[in-house]
């Protein structure tokens, strides 16, 4: 199952099963919890338990998302801590603008669709 050999690989992979608007809308906002909350736990005096929030935060609206919408299995799954690289680049990319140009490159239509070509199998 280890098809990908480095994280540079593994992206553009890991974009394809992000291909729609609405499961990659479900990731931001569930990173954004992600950040919200340890940055509330580092902040607030008994902030602490906070942190167990987090990946409640993190997986489940990812989850819900590929589940509902993607119709796949996370990424996580099989790359857990590529997928966790990547979600936090996909969630900067989107804050910067470039997600656009990164899923074009990744042969992700803006429609969701995956360029039948360029589409990658694990």
């Amino acid at each position: 199952m280890d098809r990908f050999t480095c994280f540079r690989e593994f992206w553009p992979y890991y974009l394809q099963e992000h291909a729609r608007p609405g499961t990659r809308a479900l990731h931001y906002v569930g990173t954004t919890l992600v950040v919200a909350l340890a940055m509330a736990a580092l902040l607030l005096v008994e902030g602490w338990w906070l942190l167990a929030a987090i990946p409640f935060a993190g997986y489940g609206f990812a989850w819900v998302g590929h589940s509902l919408i993607e119709h796949n299995k996370p990424a996580t799954f099989h790359y857990p801590f590529w997928s966790l690289r990547a979600d936090f680049r996909m969630w900067y990319r989107f804050l910067t603008g470039q997600m656009g140009h990164e899923l074009a490159v990744a042969g992700v239509r803006p429609d969701g669709s995956i360029d039948p070509v360029r589409r990658l199998r694990p």
